[in-house]
């Protein structure tokens, strides 16, 4: 690859820095779709977007984001933080007004809170509308009481893991959609005691398939992301930094691309997959793993890096430098290039107010502002 391009997020105060290949933008804009990307470590839910041959980065500040879900139709975002989900809605009246006008193509505005309390809540996914949550401090897949009587409702866990208690037996921490239903779920261990999965975190991973409970492939280092596309079945072995198919008659595993990072966060369109990837953190939790042998500290990224199914080549990349050291989902969002997001730190999202016609006014409609 060509010199990578430097950058840094729209605020000159920002303590994020990143570089990025050339081509990553002209891809995006090819494909006609921007990302979602969260990172925990750092706070952060991020729009990375192109804008002419550089990218654009988008910064809004939640606790602790890591699972994140978005609707077919856009029209909503579903993010996870430390002990709360945000439900986001586009909001098309109010993208128009963003300063500068008319460049935003879609803007997604916080409208519910849904405070589960401190769950670890990992992966989310949308099944018919409905967002189902990997709840790894319990060990369960959950979803949310519409009543708001409960935190969470368990609806399913791994057959080995006897009890629901708050101890983060097996590390549950992936879902995978397959025909609009919870096909597969990727944990760190087969274990049922407390933290149980770290004594054998190198070779102690598995996914399941969550109808039938059983186990899928075992053999992972601390895995993540388990998806579906083009019918096949796709994980991350993310302690080996390896992009992975799963046949899932018999479990073995093809590797599809192998990458300078703990591999987190995984999205497609079309030939292409988006994969996350972060540094090593803590030694005692992280020690003793394979992609530490094989790059050394000055090798490893974090960042997002295109596969090219086709050919497995790492074709574009997107590396932080500074303000980030791992990152946690990524979901792609066709169709939109220059999305916006309205956070908290301001008073942008004071001033936005949205309400449908009064009935008993006909023919009134409430302003739809932005006060900035």
């Amino acid at each position: 690859m060509t010199k990578p391009d430097r950058s840094q997020p729209q605020s000159k105060s920002s303590p994020f820095r990143y570089v990025h290949s050339p081509n990553f933008p002209a891809l995006l804009q090819q494909l006609q779709l921007s990302l979602a990307v969260t990172t925990y470590q750092a706070g952060k839910l991020m729009l990375v977007r192109p804008t002419g041959n550089k990218l654009s980065l988008l910064l809004r500040s939640f606790e602790k984001p890591m699972g994140l879900a978005v609707s077919d139709d856009l029209d909503r975002m579903v993010l996870g933080a430390r002990n709360t989900v945000w439900t986001l809605r586009a909001a098309a009246e109010i993208a128009p007004q963003l300063e500068p006008k008319g460049s935003h193509d879609a803007c997604l505005v916080p409208r519910q809170a849904h405070v589960t309390g401190d769950i670890q809540g990992h992966e989310i996914a949308l099944v018919d509308g409905r967002p189902w949550i990997v709840n790894t401090l319990f060990s369960c897949l959950c979803t949310l009481d519409p009543n708001g009587d409960y935190g969470f409702v368990p609806q399913w866990k791994p057959p080995f893991i006897e009890q629901l208690v708050g101890e983060d037996r097996c590390h549950l921490n992936g879902i995978a959609i397959e025909d609009g239903k919870v096909g597969y779920v990727s944990a760190m261990g087969e274990t049922n005691t407390a933290g149980g999965w770290r004594d054998n975190k190198i070779t102690g991973g598995v996914v399941l398939e969550v109808d039938s409970g059983e186990v899928v492939t075992r053999g992972l280092c601390m895995p993540h992301s388990p998806r579906v596309h083009d019918g096949k079945l796709f994980v991350l072995d993310s302690g080996r930094g390896l992009l992975c198919t799963v046949d899932e008659r018999n479990g073995e595993r093809t590797t599809v691309a192998a990458l300078p990072g703990f591999a987190r966060g995984l999205a497609f369109h079309g030939q292409y997959a988006f994969v996350g990837l972060s540094m090593i953190r803590e030694k005692d939790q992280f020690g003793g793993m394979p992609i530490a042998e094989q790059f050394d500290d000055t090798q490893r990224k974090c960042g997002v890096c295109v596969v090219d199914l086709q050919t497995g080549q790492l074709t574009a990349f997107l590396w932080f430098e500074a303000g980030c050291s791992e990152l946690f989902d990524i979901q792609t969002l066709p169709g939109l290039r220059f999305p916006s997001v309205i956070g908290f730190q301001d008073d942008t999202i004071n001033g936005i107010m949205v309400a449908p016609k009064a009935a008993w006014l006909p023919g009134a409609e409430l302003p739809v502002k932005v006060d900035r």
